[in-house]
């Protein structure tokens, strides 16, 4: 299991790197136009927000983005080293450029677009973004709102290496774990305004 666990963090850098790298991103004051919400501010049928105010095309963009840069330079950093060797994504498939921004794409594709089911969710309990609840739903909020994007980015991972159902569920339980990590990090770092 070591080794397995070895192999989703040699992996999964580049998302790590994205992530943190777009939280800057989105308190800079470039792209404006960008900087607004992917729902454009409109309602579901129950008269609250669809995902709110913290899901913009910017943050959107910079997954993308920045996942494609950092999977570029960690395909280069693994054909050079023996990291290459646990990588999921080169046990079936050569380390080639294009390779890398396929992926990179992918994973920043995926990462931004399964946050939005959990805004979805938290948007019809009437909870605000950027915050969880209290009491004994917190456990879950706060697990969900670290899994929801590890959910995207292991199911990339699994198109190009069969993971099956146990390893998949493994990749997600080690990712929200390191999610909360880095938050953690990023929160005493002054770039978060929640610890979790």
């Amino acid at each position: 299991m070591l080794r397995y666990i070895l192999m989703m963090y040699a992996t999964l850098i580049p998302v790590i790197f994205a992530g943190i790298l777009v939280m800057l991103w989105c308190k800079l004051p470039i792209l404006k136009p960008l900087a607004r919400p992917i729902d454009n501010g409109k309602n579901f049928t129950d008269g609250r927000r669809i995902f709110g105010d913290n899901k913009t095309w910017k943050g959107l963009l910079g997954y993308v983005i920045f996942n494609i840069i950092f999977a570029v330079i960690w395909g280069f950093v693994c054909k050079n080293t023996s990291l290459g060797e646990y990588n999921f994504f080169y046990q079936n498939h050569e380390n080639t450029l294009a390779f890398n921004l396929l992926i990179g794409f992918l994973l920043g594709l995926g990462y931004a677009l399964f946050e939005l089911p959990n805004s979805f969710l938290k948007r019809r309990l009437d909870i605000t973004p950027g915050k969880t609840v209290s009491g004994v739903s917190k456990v879950f909020f706060v697990f969900l709102d670290q899994a929801d994007s590890i959910f995207g980015v292991a199911l990339v991972v699994w198109l190009f290496y069969p993971l099956g159902i146990l390893l998949y569920l493994a990749y997600v339980l080690v990712g929200a774990v390191t999610h909360i990590l880095i938050n953690m990090m990023l929160y005493f770092m002054h770039l978060r305004k929640n610890m979790v």
